[in-house]
């Protein structure tokens, strides 16, 4: 497994820490970050999902504990738009560069307004995906609002 994507070379290149960490993935897991959280043995709370939804028909990111569902009108309302779904899976591989079970916030094609749920700020550490399917990143909430410039509003359901 590469521990360089482009999500850790964005990371890199931001000056922001973080440590790696791998885990085996299944892919036949229905719940990629909950499956990551297990095989890591962390919290769900912790160990953040990657989405992509088109917010007013346009891409945006969001960022979740595994464990929640998103609120489409918390989150539209978060990234000042009026609506927001899902992104069908094909669109946000295309968009973002990577793969289901291996989106990355950070170091995608183009970049994209984010929201973070906002109860991770809390947390003294989150992990999200490292850019590909079994490795994740562990950094502090703070850092990666900031290195997002996402916005940490309260988006589950």
């Amino acid at each position: 497994m590469s521990r360089s994507t482009p999500a850790t070379i964005a990371l890199a290149k931001a000056g922001v820490a973080f440590e790696l960490r791998t885990y085996d993935y299944d892919p036949g897991s229905e719940r990629v970050g909950l499956q990551a959280a297990e095989a890591m043995g962390e919290d769900p709370a912790r160990v953040l999902k990657t989405l992509v939804v088109l917010l007013d028909g346009k891409p945006a990111c969001v960022v979740l504990p595994s464990d929640k569902e998103v609120s489409m009108k918390k989150l539209a309302a978060a990234l000042g738009g009026k609506s927001a779904a899902m992104m069908p899976v094909p669109d946000a591989e295309r968009i973002t560069g990577y793969k289901v079970g291996g989106v990355s916030p950070f170091g995608q094609k183009k970049r994209m307004p984010t929201a973070v749920e906002g109860a991770a700020l809390a947390l003294p550490y989150v992990f999200v995906n490292g850019g590909q399917r079994g490795l994740q990143m562990r950094l502090t909430p703070a850092d990666l609002v900031a290195a997002l410039d996402a916005n940490a509003a309260s988006i589950v359901a």
